[in-house]
């Protein structure tokens, strides 16, 4: 069986609250982790001022969204209280929604979601793809917000325990196209969905693969496709010799790699760490892309 690179059609926008995105050209998120525990950068940018200054200097590397996230969502981690992701979120998003640039909030509580989102947040991006009891019904109350609906096998304390089983591939698409459904079924537009087949949540290495070598099947659910694999630990378990992979903040070149093979396979939009590295990997990956069909 051999990968599909096709790119059968898929909508070229995605609306979010203050922004329509052309997604003809391939969209950066730039990661603000405001956590101490995050698998790769945690403690980075536990303090406001820190980062409110990583995430200038994502913007000056060429990210073209800001995805935050206070609660932690690697394998393990444990749940963070409401009342303290509210106060992580609060200070930094007061000031980053002011710099007229798409804001993401990575959470999956429908009450942070109705806070963030009255506070002029772009989009939400939800890696339980909006399952948990009211999530839906605050995104469908606000009908400009972008959504992206993530794969997650079980949950983020339990999903490495007993990852997935059987075909992934034939699992995650099922499972995307429910959720579309019943998001298209209370109001929610399409062009405001994005998906994300959830590379490190409850698949096993191979598993993983699997997705990205098949991820254009993914575009025949009619939306865009978001791809995270910034320094998941499956491009360390590649790269491990003698049992022991590099850690998670020396896997840029995998993780640029990796990204570049996911827009080859149709993503329209990475979630990356490493901004910068992966901006310019794009502009040769454009460049190529431009001169095709010059011969």
């Amino acid at each position: 069986m051999v990968a599909r690179l096709h790119r059968p059609h898929t909508p070229l926008r995605w609306q979010t609250t203050r922004f329509d995105l052309d997604l003809s050209r391939p969209k950066i998120m730039g990661i603000v982790n405001l956590t101490p525990d995050s698998f790769s950068d945690g403690g980075q940018c536990f303090d406001t001022t820190a980062a409110l200054r990583h995430a200038e200097q994502l913007l000056h590397d060429g990210a073209d969204i800001l995805d935050v996230g206070a609660e932690s969502t690697r394998p393990g981690a444990e749940v963070v209280p409401l009342a303290q992701e509210l106060s992580r979120l609060a200070p930094f998003l007061h000031e980053v929604v002011r710099w007229q640039v798409p804001i993401s909030v990575d959470t999956y509580k429908p009450e942070v979601m109705q806070a963030v989102l009255d506070g002029g947040v772009d989009i939400i991006n939800d890696v339980w793809a909006l399952r948990q009891p009211g999530a839906e019904q605050v995104v469908a109350a606000h009908p400009g917000c972008g959504v992206c609906l993530m794969h997650m096998h079980r949950d983020p304390q339990t999903m490495q325990t007993e990852p997935m089983t059987g075909d992934v591939l034939s699992a995650v698409e099922t499972f995307l196209r429910e959720r579309l459904d019943t998001l298209l079924s209370l109001g929610v537009s399409s062009s405001r969905l994005v998906v994300d087949p959830g590379i490190g949540f409850g698949k096993t290495v191979a598993q993983n693969f699997q997705l990205l070598a098949f991820q254009a099947d993914l575009l025949g659910l009619g939306c865009p496709v978001l791809a995270g694999w910034s320094r998941k630990s499956a491009l360390g378990a590649v790269l491990a010799r003698d049992g022991q992979g590099p850690a998670p903040a020396q896997r840029q070149v995998a993780s640029v790699a990796a990204a570049l093979l996911a827009l080859e396979r149709g993503a329209s939009v990475v979630r990356v760490h490493d901004v910068k590295a992966t901006a310019e990997a794009i502009q040769i990956w454009l460049a190529m892309h431009q001169h095709a069909g010059a011969r």
